[in-house]
């Protein structure tokens, strides 16, 4: 289905909706998440697949989250992200600590409808003492109980949303080898995609594009957002914008610099937009 804008998609998106977004070297709708500050958006909740950043950031700082589920958040070479951050600090949201393959393993579990898989790498690390819904058990292959393993539970995001270079006729998705956003939108229940331009024709007939193409199966709605991941990088489209996240960074050291921001990139460009 295709839709007028991302603010048309994250109108779909309800309060309190556990919301996966791929990390800014893949492919994220920055597009999508100015909208739903737009919308003003309260008390999601984000999944980092398997790392968060610039979206996340942005997303904290206006208020729109309640809880973060991720390996890290960072703006990688401009620092720590500041509105995270605060907010840690200020104990205005809940963070779930996680690793980057236990994230893979919750949602290819629930790609593949089960509900747990096994992982291995985390027994003796520090973090299962603080996730309490990720369970030791013996291996039930092994001798005698021996050679535990970690079950991790199936984790089944509302929505996946993420960007991408194009769309088909037919609905489907052009991701090249971003195959993380193909993990996500086949573990959650709906899929909201912003691209840059909608073409003729169909990817899956096309030998060159079929294997970096979602589906429409897995997709649900679709909106044209011209550099809709920027800061972030889109293939071979644009590159990752080092300067705007620096901006970004300086400005939102501070809660008051942060809004300043906030009014001049996000609210104040849609006042703009709806005054033309």
């Amino acid at each position: 289905m295709l839709l007028p804008s991302a603010d048309d998609l994250a109108a779909r998106i309800p309060d309190g909706a556990l919301v996966a977004l791929p990390p800014d070297n893949s492919l994220p709708s920055v597009a999508i998440a100015k909208a739903l500050i737009r919308r003003g958006a309260r008390r999601l909740r984000l999944l980092g697949v398997p790392v968060s950043g610039f979206a996340t950031d942005i997303l904290i700082g206006a208020g729109c989250v309640a809880e973060v589920e991720t390996s890290a958040v960072s703006l990688g070479e401009a620092g720590f992200a500041p509105r995270f951050s605060a907010a840690l600090k200020a104990g205005s949201i809940t963070v779930r600590d996680a690793t980057c393959p236990a994230i893979h393993t919750m949602l290819q579990a629930a790609e593949k409808g089960v509900p747990f898989m096994p992982l291995r790498g985390l027994i003796g690390s520090d973090i299962l003492a603080n996730r309490p819904d990720w369970k030791v058990v013996p291996n039930p292959f092994a001798e005698d109980g021996a050679d535990p393993v970690v079950l991790l539970p199936a984790k089944q995001p509302d929505f996946a949303i993420f960007h991408a270079a194009m769309a088909d006729d037919e609905g489907n998705v052009w991701l090249g080898r971003r195959r993380e956003c193909a993990t996500i939108a086949h573990a959650a229940k709906a899929a909201l995609v912003t691209v840059e331009r909608v073409v003729p024709g169909n990817f899956l007939e096309d030998e060159r594009l079929a294997s970096g193409t979602i589906s429409a199966t897995y997709i649900n709605a679709v909106a044209i957002a011209e550099r809709g991941a920027r800061p972030a990088a889109l293939l071979d489209e644009y590159g990752f914008d080092a300067a705007y996240v620096a901006d970004y960074a300086r400005a939102a050291k501070t809660a008051d610099g942060f809004r300043a921001w906030l009014d001049r990139e996000v609210l104040g460009a849609a006042q703009k937009v709806a005054a033309e």
